[in-house]
């Protein structure tokens, strides 16, 4: 932890960028702070916000056995979408927590406690990052739209939540996963049961996650009151894993069985394969678990993208079978 009132000498990069990342290497001086804002200099969680939607718009598509170029649409709207609210989203946490995250080694490099970024600055970028995301979103039908101006409610509320429970992870979850909700009823018009499972199994995704990733910050944490799964489970926390990673594949299964149990065989044991590798991925994961190896817990986040990456496959791979 830094004394009250020093600022961290980082040289403008954030402590958890990925190396060598395109922001600190080619991006305009002048951006930089507001890329890092945004998190560009560390994709994961533009990665861990998009697949879920492309979750949803191929297990819809198996479920309607209808494809067109709009959906093509959907699925880079959803990409263009999911940087830019992922990036409103971490410019909004960062205001809420600009205290917080002065106290906390990991993170006091971020713009606004490392002074290059003000709070008023912060703000309108965050404004820009969410209009130009609601350009996106008006291209979608209207429940579509509708569940996308929905989704600003966990947006909101995340920031505050590890102040008030043990369990902040799932707050995480609502609003990263939201977008299995809204790409499945982008193409399929309503939302329906098989979506609704399919965002319940992404929330218990979330939490194994970023408990992971909360076991970083376990020590300044506890010193200046922030909660967390990783601090409630303490070192529970590898059986907690193994219950997150039974609930995410139980529930992911139960999706594709509601829309694939009556198609060829072929389409439902591809779709099927989507939760059970995820599940065997995890289940790397949980092996290689080490709560006082902070490297490590950092690299076994970022393998998500990967993680999430499986079911995407699959379900595609059953649209063509």
């Amino acid at each position: 932890m830094t004394e009250a009132g020093e600022k961290p000498e980082t040289g403008g990069t954030v402590a958890d960028a990925v190396p060598g990342n395109w922001v600190d290497r080619y991006a305009p001086e002048s951006t930089r702070p507001f890329l890092r804002l945004s998190r560009a200099d560390r994709p994961i969680g533009t990665w861990l916000l998009l697949l879920p939607c492309w979750w949803g718009l191929t297990l819809a598509m198996l479920a309607t056995e209808d494809a067109s170029w709009h959906d093509a649409w959907i699925a880079t709207g959803c990409a263009i979408g999911a940087f830019l609210m992922r990036g409103a989203g971490c410019t909004w946490n960062d205001i809420t927590d600009r205290d917080f995250d002065a106290s906390v080694a990991r993170t006091q490099s971020r713009p606004i406690p490392a002074g290059q970024v003000t709070v008023r600055a912060a703000l309108i970028w965050m404004l820009v990052q969410s209009f130009l995301a609601l350009l996106i979103l008006l291209t979608f039908n209207p429940p579509a739209i509708l569940l996308g101006f929905a989704a600003l409610i966990p947006v909101a509320i995340y920031p505050f939540a590890k102040r008030f429970t043990w369990w902040p992870q799932v707050f995480l979850g609502i609003a990263f996963n939201w977008g299995a909700l809204l790409a499945w009823t982008a193409h399929a018009g309503a939302l329906h049961l098989p979506a609704i499972i399919l965002y319940l199994a992404g929330i218990s995704w979330t939490l194994f996650y970023d408990t992971i990733y909360a076991h970083q910050d376990t020590e300044d944490d506890a010193l200046i009151g922030i909660k967390s799964t990783a601090r409630l489970f303490g070192d529970k926390t590898p059986a907690w894993l193994r219950r997150f990673l039974i609930i995410t594949v139980t529930l992911m299964a139960l999706a594709v069985l509601s829309v694939a149990i009556e198609k060829p065989p072929a389409a439902l044991l591809l779709a099927l394969c989507g939760p059970w590798a995820m599940g065997w991925h995890l289940a790397f994961q949980l092996r290689q678990f080490d709560a006082e190896d902070n490297p490590k817990l950092l690299y076994l986040f970022r393998l998500n993208r990967t993680t999430g990456f499986i079911p995407v496959l699959f379900f595609a791979a059953a649209l063509a079978a």
